[in-house]
């Protein structure tokens, strides 16, 4: 008996249906669909930033992505990357544009990273957005108009930073952070660096007491996460009462060619940061 296969796919194509090839017709889970090896590389790129072969060079501090996005962002509350892709593109008030996700996560590489923004269109900026926008996969959008931020965002401590007491921060850093993070917040212990030339630098959002709190109040201690807001604010303000790098952001873009385009303002930004994001950079 003759195929009827070819006269189907002519009916398929005068309908206006697309027809499936064998590759389009790939599992999603087979292990060598190009679309899920790439999600899986950037779940890769996320836990290891600073030390794989892709990333690396770009990194100049020791953090990686899941530092702050606790569970190469799965956690549901710490930095979370759920949901986050149904936000972009986005206003973003410190660039003055709006902004893709790929941008969002190239420009933590100059800032959390304290290192040098990827090109855009390279396989680590591909591989990682791919990887965040998996996890909003099958939810609506909803483009945010006002900030970078995804529907889960941490949200700000209701307690006013002028309160932070550095001295009871001190004390409370000894007795449940330093044998993670390094009495001197080197990092010397399973955690990454406080502070100092190997933590973030102070373009990025933590570097600011009100949102390193925010982030404590739901991240710290890992796996326990028992903080009360007054001892976050002490905490985050103990930490950030030490020197850690400057933020010239001309000293974190690639060179012009390699630049592509960026249309974020450049201004005079230095070391202050002037910063009103939280934990994603």
């Amino acid at each position: 008996m003759k195929s009827c296969v070819p006269l189907l796919l002519v009916l398929l194509a005068l309908a206006g249906i697309p027809s499936v090839s064998g590759a389009d017709a790939q599992p999603a889970d087979s292990a060598e669909n190009p679309l899920r090896k790439t999600i899986e590389l950037g779940r890769l790129l996320v836990e290891q930033t600073a030390t794989h072969p892709l990333t690396r060079s770009y990194v100049g501090a020791s953090l990686n992505c899941t530092s702050c996005h606790l569970d190469n962002g799965t956690h549901p509350t710490a930095a979370t990357f759920l949901e986050v892709a149904t936000a972009y593109p986005a206003w973003a008030a410190r660039e003055e544009t709006v902004v893709t996700l790929e941008d969002r996560v190239l420009n933590c590489f100059m800032r959390s990273c304290n290192g040098t923004r990827p090109p855009q269109g390279s396989l680590p900026a591909v591989a990682i957005t791919t990887y965040i926008t998996s996890l909003s996969e099958g939810l609506p959008m909803q483009m945010n108009e006002k900030s970078p931020h995804g529907p889960r965002r941490v949200k700000a401590l209701a307690i006013d930073p002028a309160e932070a007491d550095v001295a009871s921060g001190k004390t409370l850093y000894t007795a449940r952070c330093g044998s993670c993070h390094g009495e001197d917040g080197d990092g010397t212990g399973d955690g990454p660096p406080v502070w100092g030339p190997r933590s973030f630098n102070m373009g990025a959002g933590l570097s600011h007491v009100e949102h390193l709190a925010a982030w404590l109040k739901v991240a710290m201690p890992l796996h326990e996460a028992d903080l009360t807001d007054a001892e976050s604010l002490d905490i985050a303000a103990y930490v950030n009462s030490h020197d850690r790098p400057a933020f010239d952001i001309e000293e974190h873009l690639p060179a012009a060619e390699g630049l592509g385009v960026y249309n974020g303002k450049r201004g005079n930004e230095k070391s202050a940061g002037q910063d009103d994001h939280t934990a994603a950079e």
